[in-house]
């Protein structure tokens, strides 16, 4: 079995000369015992992802597989070509179904929020579009990955300071790259990326039943 990965920058590999900033696909291979292939880029929508790379991902996909798909952060951007209930979903749609027709399994997920806080709170960016996807996945009984939430919970728990660490936020002279440096509240650090990673891990075990099989232990461990 191996996992494939759609989506935009937040999901990308790390560009060696761009680390720490790192989508968390580029770390997803330590948590998982199958393969990887991360087919994921910067600026993706579902519309540029399937003129530019869905065909080979497709390509790679044998039965059994899995195909995880998460885009908005740009299809946002895009509102009357990619509106969240319009071809954003339409899009997600035809890729669930093209998955489905070679014998795999897709999943959706929906997109890390920003770390916008108003006080202790996150400010939710992406309008409509974790809902569509939400609804998208009920509609099409797919398994859902729901990292808007997830990640907002983290932010929130971690509180605007300690967060700060998940993103690439570099001080002038840190990288050459960034010279003057960097203030990024949308791109992990890899510090960030490998702890989405580790999640989405955990994730796919629950989806597949993986640990269903180990005895229940509650009734021993309280003695």
């Amino acid at each position: 079995m191996t996992y494939h990965l759609a989506g935009d920058s937040t999901v990308a590999d790390p560009k060696p000369d761009e680390l720490p900033l790192s989508g968390w696909g580029g770390f997803l291979g330590r948590y998982v015992e199958d393969p990887v292939r991360n087919h994921a880029f910067g600026g993706a929508t579902t519309e540029t992802f399937l003129a530019e790379c869905w065909g080979p991902l497709l390509d790679g996909v044998e039965a059994g597989d899995t195909v995880l798909i998460q885009f908005g952060h740009n299809d946002q951007k895009e509102p009357e070509l990619l509106a969240a209930r319009g071809g954003y979903t339409t899009r997600l749609r035809g890729m669930v179904e093209d998955v489905r027709s070679r014998d795999a399994r897709a999943i959706l997920c929906t997109s890390p929020e920003r770390r916008w806080f108003d006080g202790e709170r996150i400010t939710p960016t992406h309008g409509d579009y974790p809902d569509a996807v939400r609804d998208l996945a009920e509609q099409l009984g797919v398994p859902l990955i729901d990292l808007t939430v997830l990640t907002t919970w983290l932010y929130e728990d971690l509180g605007p300071a300690a967060a700060k660490d998940l993103f690439c936020h570099l001080a002038p002279g840190e990288h050459p790259v960034w010279p003057e440096g960097k203030e990024d509240d949308t791109h992990f650090h890899e510090r960030g990326a490998t702890r989405i990673a580790a999640y989405v891990a955990r994730a796919f075990r629950a989806i597949e039943r993986a640990d269903g099989h180990l005895p229940a232990r509650g009734l021993e461990l309280m003695g």
